[in-house]
């Protein structure tokens, strides 16, 4: 299985053309599975500054 940082919370925001829910473009969304372990690792590693400088912040899921 391919690590992701998708919560299922799908959503572009119109401000920075970032998904709401991860910070990943949709370019990165949409080609998440044809990087390499590398890539999405190196991705991954940018996705909390990214959120943080865009002033978005994942919603938080309900427990249960």
């Amino acid at each position: 299985m391919i690590q992701s940082p998708c919560i299922n919370i799908c959503s572009i925001d119109a401000r920075t053309n970032l998904c709401l829910g991860c910070g990943r473009t949709i370019d990165e969304v949409a080609g998440w599975s044809t990087f390499s372990p590398a890539r999405r690792a190196e991705i991954m590693a940018e996705l909390p500054a990214r959120m943080t400088s865009a002033g978005l912040v994942p919603p938080v899921k309900a427990a249960g």
